[in-house]
């Protein structure tokens, strides 16, 4: 699927193993972006006796690094276009170590919630110019393979979070919980710095143009709106739907300097392309499906099936370990077939297993829901390595740390939608989870998906009417520098 209108030039690549070490500085970096999500959330109650909080206070320990990962990661990607992705990625990794450290030295929760955001910002550049980096890493032949192997990575770090966090706490206590990113995050940098391969300068006149309104702009949209997708916990009250209002309204401002500038944070010209828009929206609804599977699962194990906590954990981490799994085959296939043909292979498998799981009979018990499971996965897997290899094998050098940071974004957002709305889909159908019938925790599954069913059916249109790679008109190739 292309998602611009002309084949981006391509630097040479640097040697084999030059450039299978940068790949690997590249999927760690991804690996512990992925990891200082997932490794926090298992610490939050010793947290809570550690510094005497609530559960309300120490959740800022994830949502701060949440929700500034959110609200930078499309500035931080064009900053790299700007100054050069390899220093900024740089920068990004030792910011996010020396954050990681800081972090475990924390005297208060108040400078372990501070912290938490600085590693953010760290984790955010991350997140961005990984993407954008590989087409100076390896050969366009390769874009799929590699794209699949960032996936692996940031699957493991999401499976790897839960088990290796209750390790470090047994042994060690929460501090070990962001030690262990300190060694790991030198070894990403050493590596980087290293091998990365140096980049041309950017243009004089690209040089020192940034958009510092619409960063703002933006980063208050995208903050508002993860707010207000995130407090409350599904249950949307005034406090929500004032947020986004301001989002909206701080939204609408962003487009209208956008339209204005001489040198835009984001070129509005970009979502004129059917193809990258479709990307886009495509990306935030798998992600929205995605998350259900991680909201809704473990009430339906629990209350729907009578499975114990170890078992609903168990039963919960196949999902991360199939895509951790499939993530390199499905690149591979990516770069074989095409890219086009695997999206439509992969919104196919997530449409099928949201079928599955629309229609699962209580009597197949655990068996039946970890089959349909593993169906949507290896969709999603597919889709992944498929969709970010179409985006950012096609995306011109001048813009590949900005698309690489809204793919990111569109993702963010639906991994937040999902929680969020999907989550409050559930709670409407099913009633309240922890007094709801096994019956009445089914019917909630069924339907939730059923309604997933239809989100995927709608992305598998999108792709479907995706039109042919057409030549750049001048016009639009000056208007967004490629």
């Amino acid at each position: 699927m292309n998602t611009v209108n002309a084949q981006a030039p391509r630097t040479s690549s640097p040697p084999p193993v030059a450039a299978g070490r940068a790949l690997a500085s590249l999927a760690l970096s991804m690996l512990l972006a992925s990891l200082g999500t997932s490794i926090a959330n298992v610490g939050l109650p010793t947290l809570v006796l550690a510094f005497g909080a609530s559960f309300q206070q120490v959740q800022w320990v994830v949502l701060a690094y949440l929700l500034t990962i959110t609200a930078l990661i499309v500035s931080v990607g064009r900053l790299g276009d700007l100054i050069g992705r390899r220093r900024v990625l740089l920068a990004g990794l030792l910011l996010f170590t020396l954050a990681s450290a800081l972090c475990a030295a924390a005297p208060t929760l108040g400078a372990l919630i501070a912290a938490r955001a600085l590693q953010g910002v760290g984790a955010a550049i991350m997140m961005a110019l990984t993407l954008a980096l590989v087409g100076e890493t390896v050969s366009q032949a390769r874009t799929g393979r590699a794209m699949g192997l960032l996936g692996s990575l940031s699957a493991v770090g999401t499976a790897l979070g839960p088990s290796l966090g209750g390790l470090l706490l047994a042994g060690f206590g929460w501090p070990a919980l962001f030690l262990v990113c300190v060694p790991l995050g030198g070894l990403a940098w050493a590596l980087g710095y290293r091998y990365l391969p140096a980049e041309r300068p950017a243009r004089a006149a690209l040089r020192g143009a940034f958009d510092l309104p619409g960063t703002v702009l933006l980063a208050l949209a995208l903050l508002a709106y993860g707010l207000a997708m995130t407090l409350g916990r599904g249950h949307f009250g005034l406090l929500n739907g004032a947020l986004l209002v301001a989002a909206v309204l701080a939204g609408g401002l962003f487009v209208w300097v956008e339209g204005r500038v001489a040198a835009p944070l984001v070129c509005l010209g970009l979502f004129r392309q059917a193809a990258l828009s479709a990307s886009l929206v495509m990306s935030a609804l798998v992600s929205t499906v995605i998350m259900s599977t991680f909201v809704v699962g473990p009430f339906y194990l629990a209350h729907g099936l009578g499975l114990s906590a170890l078992q609903v954990g168990l039963a919960m981490a196949l999902g991360p370990c199939v895509s951790a799994l499939c993530g390199v085959p499905a690149g591979r296939l990516a770069d074989r077939f095409g890219a086009r043909p695997m999206v439509l292979a992969g919104l196919g498998g997530l449409l099928l297993g949201c079928l599955l799981l629309a229609v699962l009979p209580s009597g197949l018990g655990v068996g039946g829901y970890l089959g349909a499971l593993v169906v949507t996965t290896l969709g999603y897997a597919t889709f992944q390595a498929a969709n970010n290899t179409a985006v950012m094998s096609e995306v011109g050098p001048q813009q590949r740390g900005l698309v690489s940071g809204v793919l990111n974004l569109s993702r963010n957002l639906g991994l937040m939608s999902g929680a969020s709305l999907m989550g409050a889909v559930f709670a409407a159908l099913a009633g309240d989870p922890g007094t709801a019938s096994a019956e009445a925790i089914a019917r909630g599954l069924h339907l939730t998906f059923a309604l997933a069913a239809a989100l995927m059916a709608l992305a598998l249109l999108m792709a479907g009417l995706g039109s042919p790679k057409r030549p750049a008109s001048p016009r639009r190739s000056e208007a967004c520098p490629r």
